[in-house]
């Protein structure tokens, strides 16, 4: 406790303006609706004061955890010991010239998207359905539909672990099926990314967003609280029809559920704990394994 109180201390001194909680319940700030509560919650409001905050962390030997929406992620009921840095107020967008955009780590994706439809812009239109953040879908490649970041990234600025300021081109992101370079460098912090679209009709835009919109109503349970596609697409197979060819639509451990409308869709249908989740994860991996041959890797972040 005298530690955090330390912490805190350094980081009113900082940034003043800082917002800073203790003991925030994580179910909060994941779509999944589970995780017990952080030591400390950050929200830093510009660029300075998140690099202010990760030093104080790093100088202190804090270990902290980066969430932007919370979208992929499924946090232990015993919560996060530590400290928990939100960019959700990190969110600008702005519109330049020759279809180029610039957005902060926490502007949701949705926004983006929206953004992009209202000036001519396309090539964004997958990404507005995704609820995740511009950080998070850097680092994991977000994609969905007939697009993934990896199309339209060109530039990423970011913090190493000491503090400096980098920037990342073109195929420097290491792209590939749910990952980039940030995964193997997990003390890099994604701070904003440019983003090459090119124009387009804003109806037509509009169409196509509102037509991927209707796909997902009529597809996915978007009426419960989830991190959207569970598991990761296997090489050949889609992991969704695996799990109902398996017999496990609708399988339940406590209040985690295999979904009845979309198998790929692991949902909580109220109050689910994160060991029920891990369960549920455990059981649809080896009835697959056993049945197909087929080992599903989780998509999710599992965060204990």
């Amino acid at each position: 406790m005298e530690q955090i109180n330390e912490c805190i201390a350094a980081l009113r001194e900082a940034a003043p303006d800082i917002d800073i909680i203790q003991q925030e319940p994580m179910s909060r700030h994941t779509t999944f609706a589970i995780g017990g509560p952080a030591d400390l919650f950050v929200q830093p409001k510009t660029r300075k004061e998140l690099a202010g905050t990760l030093g104080v962390f790093r100088a202190r030997g804090i270990p902290f955890l980066l969430l932007g929406n919370g979208s992929n992620m499924l946090v232990s009921d015993a919560g996060i010991r530590g400290a928990v840095v939100c960019t959700t107020e990190l969110d600008e967008v702005r519109v330049g010239n020759d279809g180029m955009m610039t957005a902060e780590a926490g502007a949701l994706l949705g926004r983006v998207a929206r953004r992009a439809q209202r000036a001519g812009l396309s090539g964004a239109e997958f990404a507005g359905g995704i609820p995740g953040s511009v950080g998070g879908a850097v680092f994991m490649n977000a994609g969905a539909y007939d697009g993934q970041m990896a199309g339209i990234v060109e530039s990423t600025e970011y913090l190493d672990e000491n503090g400096e300021l980098h920037t990342l081109q073109g195929e420097e992101h290491g792209f590939a099926y749910r990952r980039s370079v940030f995964r193997a460098h997990p003390e890099w912090t994604v701070v904003r990314s440019t983003i090459r679209l090119r124009q387009g009709d804003p109806a037509a835009i509009l169409d196509k967003m509102n037509d991927f919109a209707q796909r997902r109503r009529d597809k996915q349970p978007l009426n419960f609280p989830s991190a959207g596609s569970t598991f990761k697409r296997p090489e050949g197979y889609f992991a969704g029809r695996l799990i109902e060819d398996a017999g496990l639509k609708g399988a339940s451990v406590g209040a985690a559920q295999v979904s009845e409308k979309h198998a790929g869709f692991l949902i909580n249908r109220g109050g689910a704990t994160c060991d029920d989740m891990l369960r549920l994860i455990e059981l649809v991996q080896q009835r697959v394994r056993e049945q197909f041959g087929v080992q599903l890797e989780c998509e999710v972040r599992i965060i204990r």
